[in-house]
């Protein structure tokens, strides 16, 4: 009965030991998250709130008076463009100049035309949780590809077809919510030394004229 006893003593003792491990666990946990969520706070502040791009490949014609021969060459300058909201989306506008180098009469004479492109190409931009397109929101656009003439030919009617192809990136800076790690303790105070030592004081008094009213 005396080891029963013991041993029931020294089970409970060791159930009892566990119990109040644990507790005290369970405290720190619930401590230091309720300090590692205090550490943060939710404001509001301007962001990329989306982000996409687009390739775009685009047929157009131009008619000449002349019946050409032959392409010589096509490039593209003068590319603007300028971005907006349309209801939940983005909206692109912009130009550029379109010209064509080519031959007629049977090759022995070269002319260039020139054809001014206008275009209005749309964006569905996926927006980011807790941002919408409501509020005061900047809109980037960006020439990933800038328009290039990738095919040219000469149609039986005597018109130049042509194909242009570019590429256009879009962000949209808005308002958004997000977290931030913040400081409650003040930062420590730094010591500001004197520029004048104890020696420089010794110096001072040592070199002293007592009688230096004569």
């Amino acid at each position: 009965m005396l080891r029963l006893g013991a041993w029931m003593a020294k089970l409970f003792k060791g159930v009892l030991n566990s119990f109040f491990c644990t507790l005290f666990l369970i405290l720190a946990y619930i401590k230091v998250r309720g300090d590692y969520m205090a550490a943060y706070k939710e404001i509001v502040t301007k962001a990329i709130i989306g982000k996409g791009k687009k390739y775009f490949k685009n047929n157009y014609s131009i008619s000449v008076s002349d019946n050409p021969t032959t392409v010589l060459g096509c490039w593209v300058i003068n590319h603007k463009f300028k971005g907006y909201k349309s209801g939940e989306k983005i909206g692109v506008d912009g130009s550029y100049d379109v010209n064509i180098w080519y031959s007629y009469e049977n090759d022995s004479k070269t002319t260039v035309v020139n054809k001014k492109v206008d275009y209005n190409d749309i964006f569905n931009v996926k927006i980011k949780e807790n941002a919408d397109l409501t509020g005061d929101t900047d809109i980037i656009v960006r020439t990933l590809k800038q328009p290039t003439c990738s095919k040219v030919n000469i149609e039986e009617d005597g018109t130049i077809s042509f194909v242009i192809e570019k590429e256009l990136g879009v962000e949209i800076v808005g308002e958004t919510k997000m977290k931030i790690a913040i400081e409650e303790d003040e930062e420590p105070w730094d010591e500001i030394d004197d520029e004048v030592t104890d020696d420089d004081l010794k110096n001072i008094d040592e070199n002293i004229n007592d009688n230096y009213i004569e």
